[in-house]
């Protein structure tokens, strides 16, 4: 819900509500004019102390220092108490909710409790004045008590509001640094990608020069591979470019130094050939897996091959992690002529671990990025009958397959 406030920064239900209670008491004061003690000079008392309530949520232990000299002045003048003092009340109860300190709240009910003494000793004695005194001094202390507790509300709401800001910047802190990491290592592997090929193309390219002469046929071939091969790592190349732009100061762009590391075996090139060997550890880990492989697999470029494993191998991480051992899971890819889908499914009937779960990267988040990068969508979630469903659509490029080089960087 959207509050309205005014130039000054206020609700403006606050301030309309703060000017309809200085509007009532100065319209109080207007109307006894006539009758009450004192006349119109008595009146301009009772409007001044109307108009300082105005401020009473800002400045409020400025307005109680108004109203209570302006009190003070009644008293002074022997006016004895009038229908406009329910103002000292407002100006009281104003000062104990919305002081800075405490501290003001109880000089100003000490104040209040000498004024209760005045005021019932200039009150017309049709009954004995400590009664009086009591009357206007249980009045007061309510006032006070009511304040008291208020703002000791207040004070917890806005404790809490505070706390959860916190704990919000604190998360919004933790999955920028989750994206930027995820993209530094998107990034590497993008960058094994292009290196890999970039070394295909100059093994082709050497094998076409010395081919040339003695077999043009094969030198032909040759070249074929580097055309397509430098096209597909252009390609690879343009989507490491976004990787890097998209992270932004201080993201993944401060790890570009680190993708120099591309020979390390952690970060070697994972392809689709390797997927058995991948649900073959998830299944010694625990897990019960159906794998069912749907369509002809075509030539994927690497880059597109390494999401998908990197998809397969999150989503059973967190299968493994959430649904227990002893889930069953099916692992599902189905091949067209426009996408592929990949569609991991757990029944959720496992048991807890008692040992630390495999990590692959950073659960769905990771995934997310890796699926922008080519330009999918994936869709997680609880499904009816229990357990999770994580499904992803990568669409294949417009170009068609691509001749897959020999060899492995």
């Amino acid at each position: 819900m959207t509050v309205r406030r005014t130039m000054f920064g206020r609700p403006l239900r606050g301030v309309a509500f703060d000017v309809a209670v200085s509007a009532l008491v100065a319209l109080v004061s207007l109307t006894a004019a006539v009758n009450q003690p004192g006349g119109w000079a008595a009146t301009l008392v009772g409007v001044a102390m109307a108009a300082a309530l105005v401020l009473r949520r800002t400045h409020p232990s400025a307005v109680t220092v108004v109203v209570a000299a302006l009190a003070l002045v009644q008293v002074i003048a022997g006016w004895g108490p009038l229908v406009y003092d329910i103002a000292v009340l407002i100006a009281l109860y104003s000062v104990v909710k919305y002081g800075e300190r405490l501290r003001d709240g109880v000089v100003a009910g000490a104040v209040a409790a000498v004024g209760v003494l005045l005021a019932a000793a200039q009150t017309p004695h049709v009954v004995q004045w400590w009664i009086t005194a009591l009357w206007y001094a249980l009045v007061t202390g309510a006032v006070w008590l009511v304040a008291l507790n208020v703002r000791t509300r207040r004070l917890y709401v806005l404790s809490l509001e505070e706390r959860a800001t916190t704990l919000e910047r604190e998360r919004e802190a933790e999955s920028r640094a989750a994206v930027a990491e995820e993209r530094t290592r998107i990034a590497r592997e993008l960058h094994d990608v292009v290196a890999h090929s970039m070394a295909v193309m100059i093994v082709q390219a050497d094998g076409a020069r010395f081919m040339l002469d003695r077999d043009p046929a094969q030198a032909r071939t040759a070249v074929k591979v580097v055309a397509d091969t430098g096209r597909q790592a252009l390609e690879e190349m343009r989507r490491l470019v976004g990787v890097l732009r998209d992270a932004g100061p201080g993201g993944a762009a401060d790890g570009a130094d680190e993708l120099v590391v591309a020979a390390d075996p952690e970060h070697r090139r994972l392809a689709l050939a390797e997927l058995p060997d991948l649900l073959t550890r998830f299944g010694d880990a625990g897990l019960r897996i159906r794998s069912t492989v749907t369509g002809a697999p075509p030539a994927l470029p690497p880059g597109l091959e390494l999401t998908v494993y990197r998809v397969v191998q999150e989503a059973l991480t967190n299968a493994l992690k959430h649904a227990g051992v002893g889930a069953g899971v099916e692992v599902c890819l189905a091949y067209t002529a426009e996408a592929v889908v990949v569609r991991v499914v757990d029944n959720g009937q496992g048991r807890p671990l008692v040992s630390p779960t495999p990590s692959g990267g950073h659960g769905l988040l990771g995934m997310r990025e890796r699926v922008t990068v080519y330009d999918g969508s994936l869709t997680a979630g609880p499904r009816a009958v229990g357990g999770w469903q994580v499904e992803v659509r990568l669409p294949l490029p417009e170009c068609g397959p691509v001749l897959r080089p020999s060899g492995r960087g």
